[in-house]
């Protein structure tokens, strides 16, 4: 067998069991996602291992609904879950499940548990079963319906299924050890009357099993070798064993455990995201701000760069927080590789060339790629009104302001060397409202003959034949790297740690005429202000909208260089 491309703690655990032809040789992972939400950049990590494991080691990978709390499941978020492992770059082809299409074989399995005299219907309130529970220090006090009758509990299961009870009228416990040092082991609730509808079962179950009994038997259902999952189930381990043990089933999967993706400056708890939606924080699941992947999408990431930064970050055993620089430069290299170049003038200033004629135009030869020639060249023309960014030109300018400033000369990018003449200003507010300039004609292409030199180069789009564009400019969500631990140190919401400035909408911008047809999900590197995105939700025909991807300063690169990586 060739050797894996990667040696992590899970593909040595799994190298070690093909060696030893446990589960006849075969691997087969799932990715095992509840429909009650948007997925976010952590399950990318989790799609990335456990496909990337199947395809390493020639094995299948599962795509299954965990569905079994109908509150909050829709088929919306099963469509976009799906749509988000294809963006990433993996399909399931005929392998996709649901923990629903098993709850007749679920209720068979509690059945035989009932009778085995290894689980009861206990009829303690929920409070009540809580309080019983004990602490880590102290044990748990048996419920007085523990030693009901295997008749009487079967008895009562059954009405249970029929819908004869309210709501938390009874639930099924496995009966273990109520003095176990792991809680999870206390006799765990199996099953509960919930009388909601299930979106794809409808009215036919009113009560449905617990994850912890759904996720172990769906797993040794399908045939699971290995189940891969976080560290907030390590605890869950020996009750997942428990389940499988008990119950004989044919196919014992592994639990596996790994650390989660946790990254700086946002959160990875779908009841968090939900509550930044449900505030109406951000506009919506994909907002671009959001670390779900439908967000990230539609900012302009790419798949290539999350995969690599999934890759980069490893597989590790204990928990850490990930820098947000190390994603964005990821996506940053990615972009530099593959994003075509163009200029754009976020905050328009008007120049007015005096010496170049009104009615005249001329075209300049731009590479879409300055290091790719393959990608072509694109035309960009000229004309006596230009704009430029407000931020290149300076009335009073200091020593080491090379732009543009009354009596300097600068580059204009692809075109000719221009020099500052005059200022004029608004007489009421004191604003200036545009400069004039004199052009060299003998520096066309940007070049001057008698090869004297100028400090700085600036970016330009023609003022008649620009197309006017909106861009939303995103800055990080929060205003602190962990918001959640932030909050339960001030004893507040994490909410309160929202960055009121994560959003700048700029509705004035002037880009190049020849992205006007830029299709939806387009994305570019506007010369010298960063990497941007064609919305692919709120773009259209008469409104052109960009969304900033990156910036182009990569504070990882130079963090990097700092430490001599």
């Amino acid at each position: 067998m060739a050797k894996p491309p990667s040696t992590d703690f899970i593909r040595v655990i799994i190298t070690k069991d093909l060696q030893a032809n446990k589960h006849d040789g075969r691997v087969a992972t799932r990715f095992p996602p509840e429909p009650n939400g948007y997925l976010h950049i952590g399950h990318a990590k989790s799609i990335c291992l456990n496909f990337g494991i199947a395809a390493d080691y020639k094995g299948t990978c599962n795509l299954r609904f965990d569905d079994t709390d109908p509150s909050g499941e829709s088929i919306e978020y099963v469509d976009a879950i799906k749509a988000d492992v294809r963006w990433l770059g993996f399909e399931w082809n005929d392998r996709e499940f649901f923990a629903s299409d098993y709850f007749e074989q679920l209720y068979q399995y509690a059945l035989q548990l009932i009778k085995a005299g290894k689980a009861y219907i206990c009829s303690l309130s929920p409070d009540e079963i809580r309080e019983h529970r004990g602490t880590l220090t102290e044990p748990g006090k048996e419920s007085p319906y523990r030693n009901r009758s295997a008749e009487e509990s079967l008895d009562l299961f059954e009405r249970m299924r029929a819908g004869e009870f309210a709501d938390g009228a009874h639930v099924l416990r496995a009966r273990i050890d109520m003095a176990s040092p792991n809680l999870n082991m206390r006799d765990p609730v199996l099953y509960r009357i919930k009388k909601v509808p299930h979106y794809r079962t409808g009215d036919q179950w009113c009560i449905y099993p617990m994850y912890d009994f759904a996720h172990c038997l769906s797993d040794a259902i399908e045939g699971i070798t290995h189940s891969l999952c976080t560290l907030e189930f390590e605890n869950n381990r020996p009750l997942y064993d428990w389940i499988l043990d008990e119950l004989k089933t044919p196919c014992h999967p592994q639990q596996i455990e790994f650390a989660r993706l946790n990254l700086s400056y946002t959160v990875m708890s779908k009841r968090m995201l939900a509550d930044l939606v449900g505030k109406g924080l951000v506009s919506g699941w994909s907002d671009p701000r959001m670390p779900t992947l439908a967000g990230m999408r539609r900012r302009g990431y790419t798949p290539d760069a999350i995969r690599t930064f999934c890759e980069r970050i490893g597989v590790a055993k204990n928990d850490s927080v990930v820098d947000m620089e190390l994603l964005e430069h990821c996506v940053r290299d990615d972009l530099n590789e593959h994003a075509p170049r163009a200029m754009a003038v976020l905050r328009p200033l008007k120049v007015i060339i005096d010496n170049y004629p009104a009615d005249k135009t001329e075209e300049f030869d731009a590479p879409n790629h300055p290091q790719d020639p393959g990608m072509g060249s694109r035309k960009i023309p000229f004309s006596r009104e230009l704009y430029i960014e407000q931020d290149d030109f300076l009335e009073d300018a200091p020593k080491k302001f090379f732009r543009l400033a009354p009596g300097r000369e600068v580059r204009l990018r692809y075109a000719y060397f221009i020099k500052c003449e005059q200022v004029i200003k608004d007489k009421k507010t004191g604003e200036i409202t545009e400069i004039h300039c004199t052009y060299d004609p003998e520096t066309r292409g940007g070049y001057a003959p008698d090869n004297r030199k100028v400090k700085a180069t600036i970016h330009w789009v023609s003022a008649p034949l620009c197309q006017e564009a909106e861009v939303r400019l995103y800055d990080r969500l929060f205003t602190v790297a962990n918001p959640g631990a932030e909050a339960e140190k001030a004893g507040t919401e994490f909410t309160a740690f929202v960055n009121p400035d994560s959003l700048e909408t700029l509705t004035s911008c002037k880009v190049e005429p020849g992205l006007a047809q830029a299709a939806p999900g387009s994305r570019y590197q506007f010369e010298r202000l960063g990497y941007f995105c064609v919305d692919p939700v709120d773009s259209s025909e008469d409104s052109l909208l960009f969304n900033r991807i990156v910036t182009l300063r990569d504070t990882w690169a130079k963090m990097q260089e700092k430490d001599g990586k």
